[in-house]
Protein backbone atom coordinates (compact mmCIF):
# COMPACT_ATOMS: atom_id res chain seq x y z
CA UNK A 1 0.00 0.00 0.00
CA UNK A 2 2.55 2.58 0.76
CA UNK A 3 4.66 1.84 -2.74
CA UNK A 4 1.38 2.34 -4.17
CA UNK A 5 0.47 5.52 -2.41
CA UNK A 6 4.32 6.56 -3.43
CA UNK A 7 3.67 5.85 -7.22
CA UNK A 8 0.44 7.93 -7.28
CA UNK A 9 1.88 10.68 -5.72
CA UNK A 10 5.45 11.00 -7.77
CA UNK A 11 2.90 11.06 -10.81
CA UNK A 12 0.49 13.37 -9.91
CA UNK A 13 3.90 15.83 -8.86
CA UNK A 14 5.88 15.27 -11.59
CA UNK A 15 8.34 12.75 -9.26
CA UNK A 16 10.89 15.89 -8.03
CA UNK A 17 8.34 18.08 -7.02
CA UNK A 18 6.27 15.54 -4.99
CA UNK A 19 8.65 16.03 -2.10
CA UNK A 20 7.82 18.32 0.32
CA UNK A 21 9.89 21.34 1.77
CA UNK A 22 10.77 19.36 4.96
CA UNK A 23 12.55 16.43 2.64
CA UNK A 24 14.57 19.20 1.69
CA UNK A 25 17.60 18.94 3.95
CA UNK A 26 21.21 20.00 4.66
CA UNK A 27 24.07 18.43 2.81
CA UNK A 28 26.48 16.65 4.42
CA UNK A 29 30.17 18.31 4.80
CA UNK A 30 32.13 18.47 1.52
CA UNK A 31 35.47 16.05 2.01
CA UNK A 32 38.41 15.80 -0.39
CA UNK A 33 38.48 17.10 -3.66
CA UNK A 34 35.65 18.77 -5.93
CA UNK A 35 36.13 20.93 -9.11
CA UNK A 36 33.63 23.08 -11.15
CA UNK A 37 35.32 23.30 -14.28
CA UNK A 38 34.88 25.27 -18.06
CA UNK A 39 32.98 28.22 -16.72
CA UNK A 40 33.22 31.97 -16.67
CA UNK A 41 34.51 33.02 -13.11
CA UNK A 42 33.40 35.97 -11.77
CA UNK A 43 35.95 36.43 -8.73
CA UNK A 44 33.80 39.28 -6.77
CA UNK A 45 36.87 41.86 -7.09
CA UNK A 46 36.10 43.06 -10.78
CA UNK A 47 38.43 40.00 -12.22
CA UNK A 48 36.59 37.80 -14.83
CA UNK A 49 38.27 34.75 -16.04
CA UNK A 50 37.35 33.01 -19.41
CA UNK A 51 37.17 28.83 -19.37
CA UNK A 52 38.56 28.56 -15.83
CA UNK A 53 38.32 26.32 -12.81
CA UNK A 54 37.63 26.36 -9.58
CA UNK A 55 39.44 23.71 -6.99
CA UNK A 56 37.86 23.03 -3.60
CA UNK A 57 38.54 20.74 -0.91
CA UNK A 58 37.68 20.15 2.43
CA UNK A 59 35.24 23.30 1.80
CA UNK A 60 37.73 25.47 1.33
CA UNK A 61 38.78 27.02 -2.05
CA UNK A 62 42.03 26.03 -2.83
CA UNK A 63 42.80 27.20 -6.36
CA UNK A 64 41.22 29.80 -9.58
CA UNK A 65 42.84 29.61 -12.74
CA UNK A 66 42.85 28.20 -16.12
CA UNK A 67 45.20 25.70 -16.29
CA UNK A 68 44.11 23.77 -13.01
CA UNK A 69 44.65 20.09 -13.75
CA UNK A 70 41.95 17.67 -12.95
CA UNK A 71 43.23 14.32 -11.77
CA UNK A 72 41.53 11.21 -13.08
CA UNK A 73 39.95 9.55 -9.93
CA UNK A 74 38.36 10.35 -6.73
CA UNK A 75 37.33 13.31 -7.62
CA UNK A 76 33.85 15.22 -7.77
CA UNK A 77 33.71 17.36 -10.95
CA UNK A 78 30.57 19.73 -12.20
CA UNK A 79 31.48 20.99 -15.67
CA UNK A 80 30.03 24.59 -15.81
CA UNK A 81 30.24 24.84 -19.64
CA UNK A 82 28.39 28.05 -21.26
CA UNK A 83 27.77 29.28 -17.55
CA UNK A 84 28.91 31.98 -14.94
CA UNK A 85 30.25 31.23 -11.56
CA UNK A 86 29.91 33.73 -8.78
CA UNK A 87 30.80 34.17 -5.35
CA UNK A 88 27.32 33.27 -2.98
CA UNK A 89 25.55 36.12 -2.69
CA UNK A 90 25.13 38.07 0.62
CA UNK A 91 21.84 39.45 1.91
CA UNK A 92 23.40 42.23 4.37
CA UNK A 93 20.45 43.15 6.77
CA UNK A 94 16.90 41.37 7.02
CA UNK A 95 14.85 39.01 9.72
CA UNK A 96 15.15 36.18 7.91
CA UNK A 97 14.44 33.32 10.11
CA UNK A 98 12.68 35.50 12.79
CA UNK A 99 10.06 36.61 11.43
CA UNK A 100 7.86 34.45 8.89
CA UNK A 101 4.19 35.60 7.90
CA UNK A 102 3.89 39.47 8.61
CA UNK A 103 0.34 39.00 9.22
CA UNK A 104 0.56 36.38 12.05
CA UNK A 105 1.84 37.32 15.42
CA UNK A 106 3.16 33.93 16.30
CA UNK A 107 5.59 33.76 13.65
CA UNK A 108 7.35 36.78 14.61
CA UNK A 109 10.43 36.56 17.04
CA UNK A 110 12.67 39.89 16.15
CA UNK A 111 11.78 42.22 18.97
CA UNK A 112 11.70 42.61 22.37
CA UNK A 113 9.86 45.23 24.73
CA UNK A 114 11.83 48.88 25.70
CA UNK A 115 13.86 50.45 24.56
CA UNK A 116 17.69 49.31 25.25
CA UNK A 117 18.24 45.57 24.55
CA UNK A 118 21.89 45.12 23.71
CA UNK A 119 21.99 42.01 25.17
CA UNK A 120 19.23 40.32 22.68
CA UNK A 121 20.91 37.64 20.51
CA UNK A 122 19.11 37.50 17.17
CA UNK A 123 20.72 33.85 16.39
CA UNK A 124 19.35 31.72 19.26
CA UNK A 125 16.05 32.75 17.68
CA UNK A 126 16.73 31.75 14.34
CA UNK A 127 14.61 29.52 12.39
CA UNK A 128 16.76 27.49 10.03
CA UNK A 129 13.44 25.75 8.96
CA UNK A 130 12.02 28.87 7.61
CA UNK A 131 10.30 28.58 3.44
CA UNK A 132 12.02 31.58 2.87
CA UNK A 133 15.57 30.58 2.96
CA UNK A 134 15.02 28.12 0.65
CA UNK A 135 13.94 30.62 -1.53
CA UNK A 136 16.66 32.38 -1.33
CA UNK A 137 18.91 29.90 -2.37
CA UNK A 138 17.26 29.61 -5.45
CA UNK A 139 18.44 33.09 -6.48
CA UNK A 140 21.74 32.39 -5.61
CA UNK A 141 21.63 33.46 -1.93
CA UNK A 142 23.93 31.70 0.24
CA UNK A 143 25.00 34.01 3.06
CA UNK A 144 22.19 36.49 5.21
CA UNK A 145 22.57 39.13 8.31
CA UNK A 146 19.75 38.62 10.25
CA UNK A 147 19.06 41.28 13.00
CA UNK A 148 16.47 41.82 15.90
CA UNK A 149 14.48 45.20 15.40
CA UNK A 150 13.85 47.52 18.59
CA UNK A 151 12.69 50.95 19.32
CA UNK A 152 16.23 52.30 20.09
CA UNK A 153 19.05 49.39 20.83
CA UNK A 154 17.62 46.34 19.50
CA UNK A 155 20.12 44.02 20.18
CA UNK A 156 23.10 41.79 18.63
CA UNK A 157 22.84 40.86 14.74
CA UNK A 158 24.45 37.59 13.20
CA UNK A 159 25.62 36.01 9.68
CA UNK A 160 23.80 33.24 8.80
CA UNK A 161 24.67 30.63 5.91
CA UNK A 162 21.54 28.96 4.64
CA UNK A 163 22.23 25.37 4.41
CA UNK A 164 21.39 24.14 8.00
CA UNK A 165 19.77 21.73 10.89
CA UNK A 166 19.43 24.47 13.44
CA UNK A 167 20.69 27.83 14.53
CA UNK A 168 24.00 26.22 15.66
CA UNK A 169 24.88 24.79 12.48
CA UNK A 170 23.34 28.08 10.73
CA UNK A 171 25.39 30.56 12.92
CA UNK A 172 28.42 31.74 10.42
CA UNK A 173 29.43 34.55 12.51
CA UNK A 174 27.56 35.33 15.64
CA UNK A 175 27.35 38.57 17.40
CA UNK A 176 29.01 40.33 15.05
CA UNK A 177 26.92 43.55 15.07
CA UNK A 178 24.75 45.74 17.72
CA UNK A 179 22.12 47.39 15.94
CA UNK A 180 20.62 51.02 16.68
CA UNK A 181 17.15 52.24 15.20
CA UNK A 182 17.24 56.11 14.97
CA UNK A 183 14.33 57.57 15.86
CA UNK A 184 13.20 60.07 13.07
CA UNK A 185 13.58 63.83 13.29
CA UNK A 186 10.91 64.86 11.11
CA UNK A 187 7.32 65.77 13.13
CA UNK A 188 5.14 64.02 10.34
CA UNK A 189 5.49 61.17 8.46
CA UNK A 190 8.32 60.40 5.90
CA UNK A 191 8.25 59.78 2.05
CA UNK A 192 6.35 61.73 -0.42
CA UNK A 193 2.84 61.16 0.69
CA UNK A 194 3.87 62.37 4.41
CA UNK A 195 2.15 65.72 3.88
CA UNK A 196 -0.97 64.12 2.72
CA UNK A 197 -1.44 61.87 5.65
CA UNK A 198 0.03 64.83 8.10
CA UNK A 199 -3.05 65.69 8.98
CA UNK A 200 -4.18 62.11 10.66
CA UNK A 201 -0.99 62.58 12.99
CA UNK A 202 -0.88 64.97 15.56
CA UNK A 203 2.47 64.35 18.11
CA UNK A 204 2.44 66.37 21.47
CA UNK A 205 5.97 67.95 21.86
CA UNK A 206 8.65 68.88 19.46
CA UNK A 207 9.82 65.55 17.31
CA UNK A 208 13.19 66.74 16.97
CA UNK A 209 13.76 67.31 20.85
CA UNK A 210 12.32 63.79 21.90
CA UNK A 211 14.17 62.18 19.23
CA UNK A 212 17.72 64.06 20.57
CA UNK A 213 16.53 63.24 24.43
CA UNK A 214 16.12 59.57 23.28
CA UNK A 215 19.54 59.44 21.23
CA UNK A 216 21.01 61.33 24.75
CA UNK A 217 20.07 58.77 26.61
CA UNK A 218 21.41 55.80 24.18
CA UNK A 219 24.97 58.03 24.64
CA UNK A 220 24.32 57.98 28.71
CA UNK A 221 24.11 54.09 28.10
CA UNK A 222 27.11 53.93 25.96
CA UNK A 223 29.29 55.61 28.68
CA UNK A 224 28.83 53.57 31.21
CA UNK A 225 29.18 50.91 29.26
CA UNK A 226 32.88 52.19 28.19
CA UNK A 227 33.55 52.95 31.58
CA UNK A 228 32.04 49.01 32.58
CA UNK A 229 34.11 47.96 29.92
CA UNK A 230 37.33 49.49 31.53
CA UNK A 231 36.94 48.11 34.92
CA UNK A 232 36.77 45.01 36.65
CA UNK A 233 33.73 43.87 37.90
CA UNK A 234 32.59 40.97 40.16
CA UNK A 235 28.90 40.85 39.23
CA UNK A 236 28.07 40.87 35.45
CA UNK A 237 25.85 43.75 33.95
CA UNK A 238 24.41 41.51 31.10
CA UNK A 239 23.24 44.84 28.74
CA UNK A 240 27.07 46.50 29.23
CA UNK A 241 28.53 42.49 28.58
CA UNK A 242 26.89 42.66 25.41
CA UNK A 243 28.18 46.09 24.25
CA UNK A 244 32.15 45.64 25.24
CA UNK A 245 32.53 44.07 21.24
CA UNK A 246 31.61 47.58 20.61
CA UNK A 247 34.82 49.13 22.13
CA UNK A 248 37.68 46.99 20.77
CA UNK A 249 35.56 47.01 17.10
CA UNK A 250 35.12 43.41 17.33
CA UNK A 251 31.53 44.61 16.45
CA UNK A 252 30.09 46.90 14.72
CA UNK A 253 27.45 49.16 15.45
CA UNK A 254 24.45 48.99 12.36
CA UNK A 255 22.73 52.11 12.79
CA UNK A 256 19.38 52.00 11.12
CA UNK A 257 18.69 55.44 9.47
CA UNK A 258 17.71 57.38 6.22
CA UNK A 259 17.48 60.33 6.61
CA UNK A 260 20.84 63.28 6.38
CA UNK A 261 20.68 64.42 9.90
CA UNK A 262 19.69 60.91 11.63
CA UNK A 263 23.39 59.97 9.48
CA UNK A 264 25.29 62.91 10.90
CA UNK A 265 24.12 61.86 14.42
CA UNK A 266 25.87 58.54 13.47
CA UNK A 267 28.78 60.02 12.67
CA UNK A 268 28.70 61.70 15.74
CA UNK A 269 28.76 58.22 17.60
CA UNK A 270 31.57 57.14 15.44
CA UNK A 271 33.71 60.14 16.79
CA UNK A 272 32.76 59.98 20.16
CA UNK A 273 32.90 56.33 21.12
CA UNK A 274 35.64 55.07 18.60
CA UNK A 275 32.85 52.72 16.99
CA UNK A 276 32.51 50.95 13.89
CA UNK A 277 29.79 52.58 11.96
CA UNK A 278 27.44 50.82 9.33
CA UNK A 279 24.22 52.72 8.00
CA UNK A 280 21.60 50.42 7.07
CA UNK A 281 18.85 51.84 4.29
CA UNK A 282 20.52 55.48 4.02
CA UNK A 283 18.66 56.35 1.40
CA UNK A 284 19.92 60.13 1.36
CA UNK A 285 23.64 58.71 1.86
CA UNK A 286 24.35 59.84 -1.71
CA UNK A 287 24.11 63.72 -0.80
CA UNK A 288 27.12 63.22 2.03
CA UNK A 289 29.11 60.55 0.63
CA UNK A 290 32.34 62.30 0.69
CA UNK A 291 31.38 62.90 4.39
CA UNK A 292 31.18 59.32 4.87
CA UNK A 293 34.40 58.41 2.90
CA UNK A 294 36.06 61.11 5.13
CA UNK A 295 34.39 59.23 8.40
CA UNK A 296 34.92 55.90 7.16
CA UNK A 297 31.48 54.91 7.30
CA UNK A 298 30.22 52.32 5.55
CA UNK A 299 26.39 51.83 4.22
CA UNK A 300 24.12 49.39 3.04
CA UNK A 301 21.92 50.64 0.66
CA UNK A 302 18.03 49.80 1.12
CA UNK A 303 15.46 48.86 -1.58
CA UNK A 304 15.92 50.64 -4.91
CA UNK A 305 13.32 49.42 -6.24
CA UNK A 306 11.43 52.10 -4.81
CA UNK A 307 10.28 56.13 -4.87
CA UNK A 308 12.66 58.78 -3.55
CA UNK A 309 12.55 59.89 -0.21
CA UNK A 310 11.99 63.52 -0.83
CA UNK A 311 9.83 64.69 -3.09
CA UNK A 312 11.99 66.98 -4.77
CA UNK A 313 14.76 64.20 -5.70
CA UNK A 314 14.83 62.94 -8.88
CA UNK A 315 12.06 60.11 -9.58
CA UNK A 316 15.48 57.49 -10.30
CA UNK A 317 17.15 58.47 -7.92
CA UNK A 318 17.26 55.41 -5.62
CA UNK A 319 18.77 53.84 -8.56
CA UNK A 320 21.60 56.05 -9.16
CA UNK A 321 22.19 56.44 -5.26
CA UNK A 322 24.86 52.78 -5.63
CA UNK A 323 26.75 55.42 -8.29
CA UNK A 324 27.25 58.15 -6.10
CA UNK A 325 28.84 55.84 -3.36
CA UNK A 326 30.92 54.48 -5.48
CA UNK A 327 32.35 57.23 -7.23
CA UNK A 328 32.85 58.66 -3.93
CA UNK A 329 35.15 55.80 -2.39
CA UNK A 330 32.73 54.44 0.03
CA UNK A 331 32.18 50.93 1.15
CA UNK A 332 29.04 49.94 0.55
CA UNK A 333 26.72 47.32 -0.39
CA UNK A 334 23.38 46.80 -1.70
CA UNK A 335 20.36 45.22 0.07
CA UNK A 336 16.41 44.08 -0.81
CA UNK A 337 14.57 44.53 2.40
CA UNK A 338 11.10 44.93 0.05
CA UNK A 339 8.47 42.59 2.60
CA UNK A 340 7.05 41.47 -0.05
CA UNK A 341 10.32 40.19 -2.21
CA UNK A 342 11.86 39.04 1.55
CA UNK A 343 15.33 39.59 -0.30
CA UNK A 344 14.86 37.44 -2.97
CA UNK A 345 14.86 40.18 -5.59
CA UNK A 346 18.40 41.27 -4.39
CA UNK A 347 20.69 40.58 -7.67
CA UNK A 348 17.63 42.50 -9.68
CA UNK A 349 18.76 45.27 -7.07
CA UNK A 350 21.84 45.54 -8.25
CA UNK A 351 20.98 45.11 -12.18
CA UNK A 352 19.08 47.75 -11.63
CA UNK A 353 21.82 49.88 -10.14
CA UNK A 354 24.32 48.81 -13.33
CA UNK A 355 21.55 50.46 -15.49
CA UNK A 356 22.11 53.32 -13.37
CA UNK A 357 25.88 53.82 -13.15
CA UNK A 358 27.93 51.06 -11.98
CA UNK A 359 29.48 48.41 -14.57
CA UNK A 360 28.66 44.42 -14.20
CA UNK A 361 31.28 43.48 -12.08
CA UNK A 362 30.85 46.55 -9.27
CA UNK A 363 27.42 45.79 -9.25
CA UNK A 364 28.19 42.07 -8.85
CA UNK A 365 30.75 42.96 -5.79
CA UNK A 366 28.02 45.36 -3.99
CA UNK A 367 26.66 41.92 -3.29
CA UNK A 368 29.29 39.86 -2.83
CA UNK A 369 33.14 40.82 -1.46
CA UNK A 370 31.59 44.56 -0.37
CA UNK A 371 28.76 43.09 1.55
CA UNK A 372 30.88 40.60 3.02
CA UNK A 373 33.21 43.58 3.59
CA UNK A 374 30.55 46.07 4.91
CA UNK A 375 29.99 42.97 7.81
CA UNK A 376 33.19 41.78 8.67
CA UNK A 377 33.20 38.94 6.80
CA UNK A 378 35.80 39.45 4.10
CA UNK A 379 38.27 37.15 5.01
CA UNK A 380 36.66 33.78 4.95
CA UNK A 381 33.66 34.69 2.24
CA UNK A 382 32.59 36.83 -0.56
CA UNK A 383 34.95 36.43 -3.41
CA UNK A 384 36.15 32.95 -5.07
CA UNK A 385 39.53 33.62 -3.95
CA UNK A 386 42.10 30.89 -2.49
CA UNK A 387 41.63 30.43 1.22
CA UNK A 388 37.86 31.41 1.13
CA UNK A 389 34.96 29.14 2.01
CA UNK A 390 33.85 27.98 -1.26
CA UNK A 391 30.73 29.54 -1.46
CA UNK A 392 29.41 29.51 -5.07
CA UNK A 393 26.48 29.93 -7.12
CA UNK A 394 26.81 29.07 -11.04
CA UNK A 395 23.94 30.46 -13.19
CA UNK A 396 22.98 29.99 -17.16
CA UNK A 397 23.15 33.57 -17.31
CA UNK A 398 24.05 37.47 -16.03
CA UNK A 399 22.59 36.85 -12.42
CA UNK A 400 21.80 40.65 -12.52
CA UNK A 401 19.69 39.98 -15.29
CA UNK A 402 15.85 38.73 -14.22
CA UNK A 403 15.52 37.50 -17.88
CA UNK A 404 18.54 35.16 -18.47
CA UNK A 405 19.79 34.20 -14.57
CA UNK A 406 18.85 30.77 -13.89
CA UNK A 407 20.30 29.32 -11.06
CA UNK A 408 21.77 25.13 -11.79
CA UNK A 409 23.72 24.84 -8.82
CA UNK A 410 24.75 26.06 -5.47
CA UNK A 411 27.82 25.12 -2.87
CA UNK A 412 28.13 26.38 0.43
CA UNK A 413 31.23 25.75 2.04
CA UNK A 414 31.70 22.86 -0.84
CA UNK A 415 28.37 21.58 0.20
CA UNK A 416 26.29 21.27 -3.23
CA UNK A 417 22.99 22.23 -1.86
CA UNK A 418 19.40 21.31 -3.27
CA UNK A 419 17.73 24.49 -4.59
CA UNK A 420 14.04 22.91 -4.38
CA UNK A 421 11.53 25.41 -2.38
CA UNK A 422 8.03 26.12 -1.98
CA UNK A 423 7.70 28.24 -5.00
CA UNK A 424 9.00 25.81 -7.43
CA UNK A 425 7.07 22.94 -5.95
CA UNK A 426 3.55 25.24 -6.27
CA UNK A 427 4.43 25.82 -9.53
CA UNK A 428 4.95 22.13 -10.52
CA UNK A 429 1.67 21.22 -8.60
CA UNK A 430 -0.41 23.59 -10.44
CA UNK A 431 1.05 22.56 -14.11
CA UNK A 432 0.11 19.28 -13.69
CA UNK A 433 -3.25 20.18 -12.06
CA UNK A 434 -3.92 22.19 -15.42
CA UNK A 435 -1.64 19.66 -17.81
CA UNK A 436 0.57 22.84 -18.33
CA UNK A 437 3.50 21.25 -20.37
Amino acid sequence: MKKTIKILSGLFFLATAASAQETVYPAKAQKGLAFVKNGTVHVGNGTVMENATVKIQNGKIEEVGTNITIPADNVAVYDAKGKHIYPGLILPASTLGLQEISGVRAMADFQEIGDVNPSVRSIVAYNADSKITNTLRSNGILLAHTAPVGSLVGGTSSVVQLDAWNWEDAAYRMDMGMNLYMPSLLGRPGGRFGALFAQFFTQQGDPTKDALEKLEAVKNFFREAKAYAQTEQKVPNLKFEAAKPLFNKKQKLFVHCSQVKQMLLAIDFAKEFGFDVVLVGASESWQIADLLKQNNIAVILTQSHNLPTLDDDDVDQPYKAAAALQKAGVTFCINDDDPQNRGRNLAFNAGTAVAYGLTKEEGLTAITLGAAKVLGIDDVTGSIEKGKDANIVISTGDILDMKSSVITDAFIQGRKIVLDDKHKQLYERYKAKYNIK
